[in-house]
């Protein structure tokens, strides 16, 4: 065999683990979180009505735990809005879960110009993430839905446009 298709063949197995590994990774974030108690929690938005993420079932849902002293929050929120615009019309919503106070939390999304839902989080708000897969209680924190309410995946730490977009785009 010549080292071209032993070259060749090294290559198509490694991406094989690759993928393979992706896959099994996957499905075990799947299995370990439980976004029932997100789905039913009642949380307050910034007029202090009462929502629940099921309003928005049949969109796929971007559910970011944020707050304003948060320096990786401040960067990938700005993103967010972009996308809110320019991914909106085909079916994604954001929404943001703030883990601040009310006044602070009003300030920053009207300085930032939030496009999207922002809810006000309570100390439940902390089981309800971990329960969803955040286990180190870090912010940011996002949940990935689908349009039928069901995980997609979790993510710990700042997003980016690029990252994002390469997890919501097939759910789209």
């Amino acid at each position: 065999m010549s080292k071209g298709v032993r070259a060749f063949l090294f290559a198509v197995v490694a991406i094989a683990a690759v993928v393979a590994g992706y896959v099994v990774s996957q499905a075990g974030k799947r299995n370990s979180v439980d976004i029932a108690p997100l789905m039913a929690a009642s949380i307050p938005d910034l007029q202090g009505r009462s929502r629940s993420l099921g309003e928005w079932r049949g969109k796929v849902l971007v559910v970011n735990f944020w707050a304003t002293w948060c320096p990786p929050c401040l960067k990938e929120i700005p993103e967010f809005v972009r996308m809110q615009d320019k991914l909106g019309p085909r079916g994604l919503q954001f929404v943001g879960i703030a883990a601040d106070q009310p006044g602070k939390v009003r300030e920053f999304a009207a300085k930032y110009g939030m496009n999207y839902p922002v809810l006000l989080a309570d100390m439940n708000i902390i089981e309800i993430a971990r329960r969803a897969g955040n286990r180190a209680g870090g912010l940011p924190f996002t949940v990935i839905l689908n349009r039928r309410g069901e995980w997609g995946s979790s993510e710990s730490g700042a997003l980016d446009e690029q990252k994002l977009g390469f997890l919501v785009e097939p759910l789209l």
